[in-house]
């Protein structure tokens, strides 16, 4: 059975992270829109619509320790193992997520590709909560929009930089991409030689950057800057909203807390520390 591991970096202690891990009321900050918690009581449950199948009673609470809590989750007709972990490794705090089964990297399907990015996303937002920030926020299951508006400090130049610049983007991103820096040009993730179908740049100027998909997506940034700080304001469309496709979104939301983090913190390291996942092309991840 395939198993994948994301693990992210933090400042916070390893009690808070567990605290976090553990308690209901830190949960519904980072993780879900509600969710219970009784240990000894055998009860480990989160729901609500941001949460993928988001009915209540998916989760059962199969062990615990002062480290981490471990359940199962029934989820699109399957049943997964999820392990909550904080670890210390070389000098760090680091909080670790084992699912299994995990899928195969580029398998594609909507399902796959949400349980791809589900993870990271909500521990770009645990990492902010218990550094003590505002988490960035959630992808909302019951809506087919994809809207995300959000404030930066920094100029809007900068952001435009982290974009587009491949070795900045990676940075922030942890994952490699190619561009051709102008309206017209391909862009990829991963390489474009290894890409067949390279979303093409419709937009880029210092106010907005945007990208046309082959199936008819658009992602597009648009960039309001006022005395130092930029508003974000980030849409996907061009989809059927029947089948809106979370999983891409997500991956760019995840993203987006570092990319905050990037702009605003001294000393800034990214959170991304180390991804196994089954399937993982080499060098498509870039990790310090």
């Amino acid at each position: 059975m395939s198993t994948g591991t994301v693990r992210v970096r933090t400042s916070a202690s390893a009690t808070r992270v567990h605290e976090a891990l553990t308690t209901a009321d830190d949960l519904r900050v980072w993780l879900a829109e509600h969710a219970h918690v009784d240990l000894e009581g055998g009860q480990y449950e989160f729901w609500g619509r941001y949460t993928p199948d988001g009915e209540r009673g998916r989760q059962k609470l199969l062990g615990f320790d002062d480290k981490s809590v471990r359940f199962s989750w029934f989820l699109y007709d399957t049943e997964y193992t999820v392990e909550l972990g904080v670890e210390q490794r070389d000098g760090e705090t680091l909080v670790a997520v084992t699912q299994s089964p995990y899928p195969t990297w580029g398998q594609g399907d909507d399902k796959s590709e949400i349980l791809q990015t589900f993870w990271p996303l909500v521990l770009g937002n645990l990492v902010e909560h218990v550094e003590g920030r505002p988490v960035l926020g959630f992808c909302d299951f019951t809506s087919p929009e994809q809207r995300f508006e959000f404030d930066i400090a920094a100029a809007p130049a900068a952001i435009l930089d982290a974009l587009t610049d491949p070795d900045v983007f990676a940075r922030w991103f942890g994952a490699r991409m190619e561009i051709e820096p102008h309206v017209g040009g391909r862009w990829s993730m991963g390489s474009l030689d290894d890409n067949p179908h390279p979303a093409k740049i419709i937009a880029l100027d210092e106010g907005h950057f945007a990208l046309d998909f082959q199936e008819g997506m658009v992602a597009s940034w648009e960039l309001k800057g006022s005395e130092g700080r930029t508003h974000l304001t980030f849409v996907q469309s061009g989809f059927d909203p029947a089948t809106p496709p979370y999983g891409p979104w997500m991956g760019w939301l995840s993203g987006f807390a570092d990319l905050k983090r990037m702009l605003e913190l001294p000393n800034w390291r990214p959170m991304w520390h180390s991804f196994e996942l089954p399937g993982l092309p080499d060098g498509v991840l870039v990790l310090e």
